[in-house]
C-alpha cells in the first residue's frame, strides 16, 4: 500500500500543508515540528514525489554511487569510470539518454548507506551503483535487503560493484565481484614459494567482507603448505585495522613486537602496505633485504613505490565502467547475475627470497 502525504500528516500530527513546507524546504517551520515529521517520513517510508515533469515517468535522471571513501583510490577509480559511462558520450553537445551521477560518500558507516539510499528512493533514481565490501551484520544486511527491494520494485537498476552478492535478496540486477580470496591465496603462495615460513598479515576492518575474502585466501595458502602453526598461531600473526596507511605502520610494528623473525607481511590493500614499509624503514629494516612486504588493489602508486609494490592487480577502472553501462542499461546483466572478476598477481621489487639481509629479527635487534 502506497504512503500518502495525508498518512504522513496524521504520523506526525500536522496538517500535509505542514508536511508539504518541510520536505519543499520552502517555508520556516519549528525545529519540534520538522523533527517529528520527518521522523515520521522515515517511519513510514514515505517517497517523496520529485518535480513534476518528471512525475509520469517510473525514475529520473539521477543515479548514484556509493563509495566508503572518494579520496581512497580505490573507490575514486570505480566512482570516475562508472560516472563517465553514465554521463554519456563526451561532445555531444544535448541531452539525450545521459543521466546525472550522483557520487554520495558513507564513510564506510552503514547507516550513512541507508540514509542515502531512501534519499535515493524518494529521487526516484534510474539506477544506484554500490561500491566495495559490504558490511557483515545481520541486522544491516536486512534492512539493505529490505531497502534495495523497494528501489527495485519503483524501477530502479541496482548494481554491485565489487561486492559480492546480497544475501536473501533478488533486488540486485547485477553482481560484479573481485575474486579477493583467489587473489590473496595467490599472493601468499608466491611468497610461501620464496621460501617464506612466518608471515605476518596487516587486515582490514573485521565487519567487511573484503577483509574477510582476502584474509581467507591468504590463510588457506598458508593451510596448503602444512604452515598454519599451533593453536591461535595464525591469529597471532594477524592484525585488523583500517584501510589505511597509518593501521599499516601502526599493524606492522604490533606484528614485529610478537614476532621479530617475521621474513614478510602482507597488507590488506596497497594502502596499507605503504605504513607497513615506512614502519619497517623506521625500523631499519631494507625491503625486500630484510623483510619481504606485498599489497592488493594494484593502485596506481604501487609500481612507483621504491621498492615497487608487489600485489594484486583488480581491474577497477574496467569494472566501474561495466558497472556504469549496466546501471544505464547498455550492458546486459551476466548469467545468473553474478559475475567474478580475476585478480592477478604483479610480481614486483618488494618481494624477494628470505635471509639476504640476514632476517627481520637479526636486524631490527641490532638496528
Amino acid at each position: 500500500m502506497t504512503v500518502t502525504l495525508a498518512d504522513v500528516a496524521a504520523r506526525a500530527r500536522v496538517s500535509p500543508a505542514t508536511v508539504s513546507r518541510v520536505l519543499n524546504g520552502n517555508y520556516p517551520v519549528a525545529a519540534s515540528t520538522r523533527e517529528r515529521v520527518l521522523r515520521a517520513v522515515d517511519e513510514l517510508d514515505y517517497v517523496l514525489n520529485g518535480p513534476a515533469s518528471s512525475l509520469a515517468a517510473a525514475t529520473s535522471d539521477l543515479v548514484g554511487i556509493l563509495v566508503n571513501d572518494i579520496a581512497d583510490p580505490f573507490f575514486g577509480i570505480m566512482a570516475g569510470a562508472a560516472q563517465t559511462e553514465i554521463g554519456g558520450q563526451e561532445g555531444s553537445g544535448r541531452a539525450g539518454g545521459e543521466k546525472l551521477a550522483v557520487v554520495c560518500n558513507t564513510g564506510g558507516s552503514p547507516e550513512r548507506e541507508l540514509t542515502y539510499l531512501t534519499l535515493l528512493q524518494r529521487q526516484r533514481a534510474a539506477a544506484v551503483v554500490l561500491t566495495g565490501g559490504a558490511i557483515e551484520d545481520p541486522e544491516h544486511i536486512a534492512a539493505m535487503s529490505a531497502k534495495l527491494t523497494k528501489l527495485a520494485d519503483a524501477g530502479t537498476r541496482v548494481v554491485l560493484c565489487g561486492r559480492p552478492p546480497l544475501p536473501g535478496s533478488d533486488a540486485v540486477l547485477a553482481s560484479l565481484a573481485f575474486d579477493n580470496r583467489g587473489g590473496g591465496r595467490r599472493l601468499t603462495e608466491h611468497l610461501i614459494s620464496l621460501g617464506h615460513r612466518r608471515i605476518g598479515y596487516v587486515a582490514g576492518p573485521v565487519e567487511r567482507t573484503t577483509t574477510r575474502h582476502r584474509l581467507e585466501g591468504h590463510r588457506a595458502a598458508l593451510a596448503a603448505a602444512g604452515l598454519t602453526g599451533g593453536d591461535g598461531e595464525q591469529e597471532r600473526l594477524t592484525v585488523h585495522g583500517p584501510y589505511d596507511r597509518r593501521s599499516g605502520y601502526d599493524a606492522t610494528l604490533e606484528l614485529l613486537r610478537r614476532d621479530p623473525g617475521l621474513t614478510a607481511v602482507v597488507a590488506a590493500n596497497d594502502t596499507v602496505a605503504l605504513g607497513a614499509c615506512a614502519a619497517l624503514r623506521d625500523q631499519g629494516l631494507r625491503i625486500p633485504d630484510d623483510i619481504s612486504v606485498a599489497g592488493f588493489d594494484d593502485l596506481p602508486f604501487s609500481i612507483d613505490a621504491v621498492p615497487a609494490l608487489t600485489t594484486v592487480r583488480l581491474p577497477l577502472f574496467e569494472a566501474g565502467a561495466r558497472a556504469g553501462r549496466l546501471a544505464m542499461g547498455n550492458e546486459a546483466p551476466p548469467p545468473g547475475g553474478i559475475a567474478t572478476i580475476a585478480a592477478e598477481l604483479m610480481v614486483r621489487e618488494s618481494t624477494a627470497r628470505p635471509g639476504r639481509g640476514g632476517g627481520a629479527g637479526r636486524t631490527a635487534e641490532e638496528g
